[in-house]
């Protein structure tokens, strides 16, 4: 029997910027889950799948009927399904876990499949400089945080969270991201550090917006997953190796240093 795959995909910030482009590309989204669904053994979801999630004790964010579906369609079908919190949708409580079936991670995890190993994780607060970001993640993190944003209201809430997350959008996402070089690359810097003392095979994020496979040394690769928003790209690994791949065929827009 051929070996089934494991497919890796990130950064979909769906409900953003508006209704409209969102459902676009979440309908893009469960066509390619339904259509690897036959040939996947795993599928790991690397962060900010949502542009914002909060879950109250007894409501849980509209919307994402489709995704949602999907997810459990392929739970109850055994595939395993791994979901890391990114920086837009980081206060998951358990939603996922008792409703999907699907163990969420709010840091990176290391797995071994096949004898390969991996390092995963969203990627956002890793590696050097980003100093702002790192203080306000430990202010968002923080229970304290999470619990006085439940006191609000879910139309106040809600509606608050997705005007900062729009304007945020709006600052980020409407330009590709270029290559910052290998010694600017924060999240290259990060696996370069890990590997000193621990080996890994791949390093598996998010986060950065930019489909990026780099060679570190003679094994052990660094890769990033790019968005659903520009390039729509993921890998898979089947077994032997990993391959970056868009599903929109803009193969042409990943960075390799091979």
């Amino acid at each position: 029997m051929p070996t089934k795959n494991i497919y890796f995909l990130s950064d979909f910030h769906l409900g953003a910027p508006d209704f409209e482009s969102s459902l676009v590309r979440e309908k893009l989204l469960v066509q390619f889950l339904d259509e690897i669904k036959e040939s996947a053994s795993e599928i790991f979801l690397v962060g900010d799948l949502f542009d914002f999630w909060y879950e109250y004790r007894k409501v849980v964010p509209k919307g994402y009927t489709r995704l949602l579906g999907k997810l459990a369609e392929l739970s109850d079908k055994n595939i395993s399904l791994h979901f890391f919190v990114g920086n837009h949708d980081m206060w998951m409580r358990d939603y996922f876990q008792k409703e999907l079936n699907i163990p969420v991670y709010f840091a990176p995890e290391a797995f071994e499949r096949n004898g390969k190993k991996f390092l995963v994780g969203h990627g956002d607060g890793l590696g050097p400089g980003d100093k702002g970001y790192k203080r306000l993640k430990k202010v968002f993190r923080n229970p304290v945080s999470k619990w006085l944003f439940g006191l609000l209201p879910p139309v106040v809430g809600m509606g608050l969270a997705h005007y900062l997350s729009r304007r945020s959008r709006a600052q980020t996402g409407a330009t590709e991201e270029t290559f910052l070089g290998e010694d600017k690359e924060w999240l290259l810097l990060y696996s370069k550090k890990i590997l000193q003392t621990t080996y890994f095979d791949y390093f598996v994020f998010g986060h950065r917006h930019l489909p990026i496979d780099f060679q570190l040394d003679d094994k052990s690769r660094y890769i990033n997953l790019g968005d659903w928003i520009h390039y729509y790209t993921y890998v898979v690994f089947d077994g032997n190796d990993c391959k970056l791949k868009s599903y929109k065929g803009m193969e042409n827009k990943i960075i390799y240093q091979r």
